[in-house]
């Protein structure tokens, strides 16, 4: 600073002796200053660093700078800001998934799920500095649009969202319904980008949507788990239960694929409705109360024991990693497709001031006691999709292990991509081709061999 300001002063005018003695004190000065820091720095250390161990001294320190950059800053500054700044920097530090919403930032999401605001239906994170999409949500104007796994956003509206924390680069895409927002994509590890223009519009998520397939196999698509998706599959099992006489039912095929997740409870309810009994998941934590356990409850079983396979991805997350998880380790279904996301943490949101704190508070264990963090879940079946050429630098979604400051997995964790692409044409799903097809090849077995015992390609498709 001090030589910046001898430079513009000796490019007003003055030269000769003066100006190097100008320059020469300068430096002099500059060398005072930091040796007297330095020399405080060294006289305090032992205090400081005895500060650093005690939580209060350093709430007191924060303090004094709180009070100094108040009084002292060369503009008045916005105190709240000052704050909520300093909170959402403490949790920064922390894994991807805590964080503060603050006050209108909660009553925009709230206003969002009572259709008074617009929003675009994406679920994004970030990624090697990058706010990268995880999924557009189905049926929402990001989805129509085209974003895709795996876009990196890099601007909004043309602001660059290098450095907007997550909550930020939320709000921005937020806005009144029927507006445009206009997002600049990276798709791939070139450097070329696209612009994508979209109408924010009333978030309105289907959870669940079902057909037949194929005359004799029930398709149910769970998109995210929200409050209604528990009681919107009991509906679809039973009217495609109702279509198909018992004798021509050959299973169902659940589609979690680029599920981001969302309600525990309903992800829990969702696995009972395949399983008689057993562990569907639990979750360990530090704090009391966290280490929790959830069965299945007797009589909520709806599947009646019929062959069922899961399609999963790399865009299949949280939620829908404890349902793919579940299933597959109580041998209850075979799971087709790409490694899922991985993100296998609980957060919990508590109301704090006029806002809401989400913090990440436990790991999430399949019945077997393995992980999901960091690490997904494997299908039994690997299948991947024809990706068309423009998508090919896309195809590949990275995993929760590739998040900024994500938890690690106790046991080990594998940084991995995995395929998340869905063709929009039915025609082209091989994935979903593979799941007709071993649900058709699961032989009529006879009333000596158990379901238990049914196998296709080593691996069981509907043992009780």
């Amino acid at each position: 600073m001090g030589e910046h300001d001898s430079t513009r002063s000796n490019r007003s005018g003055r030269t000769g002796p003066p100006g190097r003695i100008y320059v020469v004190a300068g430096v002099a000065i500059g060398f005072v200053v930091l040796t007297l820091s330095a020399a405080l720095l060294w006289a305090g250390g032992q205090q400081l660093s005895t500060a650093t161990r005690d939580p209060y001294a350093q709430l007191r320190l924060f303090g004094e700078v709180f009070e100094k950059v108040s009084d002292d800053y060369v503009d008045k500054p916005d105190e709240a800001k000052l704050v909520h700044t300093a909170i959402k920097g403490m949790l920064a530090s922390l894994d991807p998934h805590s964080g503060y919403v603050d006050g209108d930032a909660l009553r925009a999401m709230v206003s969002i799920t009572r259709g008074e605001i617009g929003d675009v239906g994406l679920e994004f994170a970030e990624l090697r500095g990058a706010l990268t999409v995880v999924s557009p949500i189905d049926g929402t104007s990001a989805a129509r649009a085209g974003v895709l796994p795996g876009d990196v956003i890099v601007r909004i509206d043309g602001v660059s969202t290098q450095d907007l924390m997550l909550d930020e680069a939320a709000e921005r895409l937020r806005g009144p319904v029927n507006s445009m927002v206009r997002l600049t994509i990276r798709r791939g590890s070139d450097d070329t980008s696209e612009h994508i223009s979209i109408m924010r519009d009333i978030v309105r998520v289907k959870p669940v949507r079902f057909h037949l397939e194929a005359g004799d196999i029930g398709y149910i698509r769970i998109a995210q788990f929200t409050e209604m998706t528990a009681s919107s599959l009991r509906e679809a099992m039973a009217e495609l239960r109702g279509e198909i006489p018992d004798d021509a039912f050959r299973g169902y095929v659940l589609d979690l694929r680029n599920n981001p997740g969302g309600y525990v409870d309903q992800a829990i309810k969702t696995v009972n409705a395949f399983v008689k009994e057993g562990e569907i998941v639990s979750t360990r934590g530090r704090a009391p109360g966290s280490d929790r356990r959830f069965d299945a409850q007797p009589g909520a079983d709806l599947s009646r024991g019929a062959p069922l396979v899961v399609l999963i991805n790399g865009g299949t997350a949280s939620a829908a990693e404890i349902v793919a998880g579940a299933l597959k380790d109580l041998k209850r279904a075979t799971l087709v497709g790409t490694r899922s996301f991985g993100k296998g943490t609980v957060q919990t949101t508590l109301p704090l001031g006029s806002g809401a704190l989400r913090l990440t508070t436990a790991r999430y264990f399949t019945p077997s006691g393995r992980s999901i963090q960091a690490e997904g879940i494997e299908p039994d079946k690997e299948v991947l999709e024809e990706v068309p050429p423009a998508l090919q630098s896309q195809a590949e979604s990275a995993g929760e292990a590739s998040l900024d400051r994500h938890l690690a997995n106790p046991g080990g964790e594998r940084l991995h991509t995995s395929q998340a692409y869905v063709p929009p044409d039915p025609k082209d799903d091989k994935q979903m081709a593979a799941a007709i097809e071993l649900l058709h090849g699961i032989a009529r077995s006879p009333d000596s061999q158990s379901p238990s015992e049914r196998q296709v390609d080593g691996a069981p498709v509907a043992p009780l």
